[in-house]
């Protein structure tokens, strides 16, 4: 009997971490982001019911980008901030333009996982994981084609390559409605202020003068 009860008790424990460890159910319909509120809150203020439109549930800006002329990328990302509805609904979306040879480079998103499929041309893609015990941080990459689909673990560092001499498109879908992005170059060397010579030169094994031209160095956005 006293097993038993044991046994009750810990399955109960489990339920309840596994219930608190996902995302709250809705509660209403949907919370349309109030966007001039004052009051700050881990998220967004709703919109009162009676206010909201069909407009704030729409965005007609998923077009072709421009890609950088660094980089050869550009990121349209469709979040709370470009669709008010998507509040509280945990997704998001972008659309990645690659130029030639264009790079998405290594970043990650700390609030989200993404699911990337291509839509035109081809790219290289992949993912390094956390210090895994015995293994280090291991790569996993793959060549995606038209229609192929990948994930990426959130919080985890990815990156996107098109090694082909033509455009390529690829949509992603994020599971936030702000899933956020650190680019990791711009974030190391391009932070303002700028993290110290001295931490860096020693993280990097490089010299400080090394350190110094990598932060003179024109650390540009490709999110739109």
């Amino acid at each position: 009997m006293a097993a038993k009860i044991l046994l009750i008790a810990l399955l109960a424990l489990a339920s309840s971490h596994a219930i608190m460890a996902s995302d709250p159910s809705q509660l209403q319909d949907f919370c349309v982001a109030d966007n001039k509120s004052n009051v700050f809150v881990n998220g967004l203020v709703c919109k009162n019911m009676m206010d909201v439109k069909a407009e704030d549930f729409f965005f007609d800006g998923l077009n072709p980008g421009n890609p950088s002329p660094k980089l050869g990328s550009v990121v349209n990302l469709v979040n709370v901030d470009k669709i008010p509805g998507l509040n509280t609904l945990g997704i998001s979306l972008a659309r990645i333009d690659f130029a030639p040879f264009g790079l998405n480079p290594p970043h990650t998103h700390p609030r989200a996982t993404e699911i990337l499929t291509v839509i035109e041309g081809e790219l290289y893609v992949g993912f390094v994981t956390s210090n895994i015990n015995g293994v280090g941080n291991k790569l996993f990459t793959k060549v995606l084609k038209k229609g192929d689909v990948f994930v990426f673990p959130q919080g985890l560092i990815h990156f996107q390559f098109n090694k082909g001499h033509a455009n390529a498109v690829a949509i992603a879908g994020l599971s936030s409605q702000n899933p956020g992005v650190i680019t990791i170059a711009n974030a190391v060397f391009g932070s303002k202020p700028p993290i110290s010579d001295d931490v860096l030169a020693k993280a990097f094994q490089v010299d400080q003068k090394t350190v110094d031209w990598l932060q003179a160095q024109f650390w540009m956005d490709n999110n739109n």
